[in-house]
């Protein structure tokens, strides 16, 4: 009985903290990782602030976990896009939902580069770690789609591609005019389709 009632607490606690690292990786994609503290992702988990200490060693390491959730949602979503058409298909396929409305609109659940690239390289090396990572899974990602894979061009290709949209997505929701923000995100996948 004794064992059971430890697996039962061992459990709750893994699906606490699950619920913990979920809700912080929507926030610092929401807020960034200054605009939202331990206390505010604690309530929003339905927790009290006292628990926090219970599931991480620190503030930095709760981060951390946060943006590899993050970045694993985000690889999650390229994948599934690119599975569902023709493998020729795949890269246009992934630029045109990377930078729709939809994805601008959605910055919580959306990708973590554009999210928070501004404020990454403020972090400590452990945050900083997961997003080097992440980053250099999407630039592989991305020159795997070209069929000369494995070439240095296809991997600087790969690399402005990634910045391009990046960048396009990370502007058209800093400004202000929709016209502006539809247009950087247009250009940007006009440009990279037509020259990919």
């Amino acid at each position: 009985m004794r064992k059971s009632t430890a697996t039962a607490r061992s459990a709750t606690k893994e699906a606490t903290h699950e619920r913990i690292v979920r809700v912080a990786a929507r926030a610092i994609r929401r807020s960034g990782y200054e605009g939202t503290g331990v206390a505010d992702i604690m309530k929003e988990a339905g927790l009290t602030h006292g628990g926090f200490y219970a599931h991480f060693a620190s503030r930095d390491a709760m981060l951390a976990e946060a943006v590899h959730r993050a970045c694993s949602e985000s690889s999650d979503v390229a994948a599934n896009v690119a599975a569902e058409v023709a493998p020729e298909q795949a890269l246009a396929s992934m630029l045109g939902v990377y930078l729709s409305r939809e994805h601008l609109e959605h910055v919580d659940t959306g990708c973590p580069l554009a999210a928070l690239g501004s404020e990454t390289s403020r972090q400590g090396p452990e945050v900083r770690r997961v997003i080097t990572r992440h980053l250099k899974e999407v630039i592989d990602g991305v020159a795997r789609q070209s069929s000369d894979w494995g070439t240095p061009a296809a991997h600087e290709r790969a690399m402005v591609t990634v910045a391009t949209m990046v960048g396009a997505l990370l502007l058209a929701r800093a400004v202000d005019e929709r016209k502006l923000s539809d247009g950087l995100r247009q250009s940007a996948l006009k440009h990279l389709t037509s020259s990919g």
